[in-house]
Formats: C-alpha cells, sequence, structure tokens
C-alpha cells in the first residue's frame, strides 16, 4: 500500500512509479519536507521489484518554480550547516532506476535543479527552465551550477547563472536539456508511453547502462571504458542475457525478468 504524504502524491501505472509534486497553490515551491519526501517515495520505488522506472512531474501550472524561499531567508551559514540539508539531493544520485520528467510551466531554481536530476526529460511547450538565483543575491546550492555546466558547457551555464535568464524549452531541447517537446495536454501521455518502452527493456541491462553514463560523466575516457566493460560482463551472468539472445534466435519477443 503507497503512503500517504504531505507534499507529493504518488501512485503506480503498471509498472511505473508516479510521483508528482503537489504544493500547486504555489506552484510546487519545494521546500524541505518535499524533499525529503520525494527521496522516501523514490528510494520505495526502487526497491520494488515491480518498479521499473520512476516518472515525476507537478500537479498545478508548473513543474515547481523554485525554492520556498519564506522557509529559508532568515536562515544563517550555521543553520544551514547544521540541517545540512543536501544529503537528500545527495542521495538522488543513488537511485538504479531510470527517472523520467514530465515539465509543464516554470522549473526554475531548485525545481530546475531537480529536473537536472531526472535522467530523461520530455517538457511541454510552454515550460520555461532557469537559475535567478542571481536576482536574490545568492546561488544554486543543490547541484545546480555542476549539473548544467556538464551539460551545457561553461560559457553558457556562466551565461544562464549570471543573467538569471528563462530558458525557453525550444532552447532547452538545443541544448540537450530535453528530451522531447510535446503539447502540455499530451505532456502526460508522451511521458508514459515512453517511460513504458523503457520499462519493457531489460531491467538490469537498464541499469547498469545508467550506472555506466553517470560514470562517464565524470571518468576519463579510459576510466568510463574500463567500467563500461566490467558491467558488459557482468550481465552474462543474467537470466535476462539468456532471454534476451535466445528470443533474438528464435524470432520472438523477450520476456523480461530482471534478475
Amino acid at each position: 500500500m503507497l503512503k500517504t504524504f504531505e507534499h507529493i502524491v504518488t501512485s503506480t501505472n503498471g509498472r511505473l512509479g508516479m510521483i508528482a509534486l503537489n504544493r500547486p497553490k504555489v506552484l510546487n515551491a519545494i521546500n524541505r519536507k518535499m524533499v525529503s519526501e520525494i527521496l522516501e517515495a523514490m528510494e520505495g520505488f526502487d526497491r520494488d521489484n515491480e518498479i521499473r522506472v520512476i516518472v515525476l512531474s507537478g500537479n498545478g501550472r508548473a513543474f515547481a518554480a523554485g525554492a520556498d524561499i519564506d522557509e529559508m531567508m532568515d536562515d544563517s551559514s550555521i543553520d544551514l550547516e547544521l540541517l545540512n540539508q543536501f544529503t537528500d539531493w545527495d542521495r538522488l544520485a543513488q537511485i538504479k532506476k531510470p527517472i523520467v520528467g514530465a515539465v509543464q510551466g516554470f522549473a526554475l531554481g531548485g525545481g530546475f535543479e531537480l529536473a537536472l536530476c531526472c535522467d530523461l526529460l520530455f517538457a511541454s511547450n510552454d515550460a520555461e527552465f532557469g537559475f535567478p538565483e542571481v536576482n536574490l543575491g545568492v546561488m544554486p546550492g543543490a547541484g545546480g551550477t555542476v549539473r548544467l555546466t556538464k551539460l551545457v558547457g561553461k560559457t553558457k551555464a556562466m551565461e544562464w547563472l549570471f543573467t538569471g535568464k528563462r530558458v525557453s524549452a525550444e532552447e532547452a531541447l538545443h541544448y540537450g536539456i530535453i528530451n522531447r517537446i510535446v503539447a502540455p495536454e499530451l505532456l502526460e501521455e508522451e511521458t508514459v508511453k515512453f517511460a513504458n518502452t523503457i520499462a519493457n527493456q531489460a531491467p538490469l541491462s537498464i541499469r547498469l547502462m545508467k550506472e555506466s553514463v553517470l560514470k562517464a560523466i565524470d571518468y576519463s575516457l579510459y576510466e568510463g571504458m574500463q567500467f563500461e566493460r566490467k558491467n558488459f560482463s557482468l550481465l552474462f551472468s543474467s537470466n535476462d542475457q539468456r532471454e534476451g539472445m535466445n528470443a533474438f534466435k528464435e524470432k520472438r519477443r523477450p520476456n523480461f525478468s530482471g534478475n
């Protein structure tokens, strides 16, 4: 039975674990409780053998318009150090299953950081991305400067960060931030359809490919290739490898079990 949360809504759709940010009256502004709930839900789906893909979206007119400023505006540096709030964000990188995000409306500040934690992103054509922190006298703190720079490069990242520019869905697609633009009324349908395509693939292959791609971002070419080869070899101990190759030989669809 799925747990009831205060700031998110969770559900399942076949092999998909669905998480929707649910503070629509404040455009899903992200507070610390919401981040904690997102991680609890994601880690639960990650442990659930029936779930193969996690889908993250936002209820209402926005994915997430940023962090909850009211919550943090009076914090001191010592408060932030003692809260150690970014450890929850660090746990996002430990999710083994693919995370597919669906962004409509605003994905700004912490909302943009959360979107960048997804492995794949669909966006409606009215979506806007950006880091407006410079206008508040602060900066991203949950990985925004790092993830954005790795995606779009130093020069463009600095331009967007220094100006607080809002980036359209078209520009986000051009720079590889998102995978696809769809009409707002089709966003959920198309995201779920795509997530199901992944969910029907061999789960261990998906898991180890995700791991290898994420390592490739930080490793040298040689180190990344060595890591890839170990994962390649590991899959030859799986039932899914035998099922996939036998299905190919027998000209039928494989039935992957995830082990």
